[in-house]
């Protein structure tokens, strides 16, 4: 039953979004509910994918990889996310990171799945997260953190997000950071 979670997901979001695009003044209740639980179903499954918490002394952490990525000058450089982890992995954390559904094509303008970006990365599989096509990567991040009390690392303010996730749009559960000189920096919440 576990396993069919994300296809319930799934199923769920293509509902409201057909019902959006048939129904707009009737059905906007209904599809916002759905649109929420059918990322709740994915995100909940998703994180259930992630190892992080278990076995290792530091605090779980979700990197907003498609965030990150883009740290240095605004360019697409997955040199920054990879950085970034190698470096949390040295601080006994085992982040995982999460990537919105393009993300091979800003960094090697072809789709790229999480073997290939784990690999790239350094790490195992599921360290690595893709958004489904057509699915936001913030609630499944946002979710994702509720469900393993995570901290997450990103610039984005997740302000579309605060009226869902508001424990986890709080500043203390968000960590900014950027490239400086070359290297990756963080600002750890006040």
């Amino acid at each position: 039953m576990r396993h069919h979670w994300p296809l319930f997901g799934l199923i769920c979001l293509c509902v409201a979004l057909g019902m959006s695009l048939f129904t707009p003044d009737v059905g906007a209740f209904y599809t916002g509910f759905l649109m929420c639980f059918g990322a709740s179903c994915i995100s909940g499954w998703l994180a259930s994918k992630l190892p992080i918490g278990k076995r290792h002394t530091g605090k779980p952490i979700l990197i907003d990889g498609s965030n990150v990525l883009h740290w240095r000058d605004g360019t697409p450089d997955i040199a920054v996310v990879k950085n970034l982890i190698h470096s949390l992995q040295e601080t006994s954390h085992r982040p995982a990171v999460v990537f919105d559904a393009n993300v091979g094509y800003n960094i090697s303008d072809r789709f790229m799945d999480e073997r290939s970006l784990a690999r790239l990365l350094g790490v195992s599989v599921k360290q690595v997260l893709i958004a489904p096509k057509g699915t936001p990567a913030d609630p499944l991040i946002l979710n994702a953190a509720r469900e393993m009390q995570a901290t997450i690392i990103s610039n984005d303010r997740f302000r579309d997000w605060m009226g869902t996730f508001p424990s986890e749009t709080q500043a203390h559960r968000l960590i900014q950071g950027g490239v400086q000189r070359g290297s990756v920096y963080l600002k750890m919440p006040q």
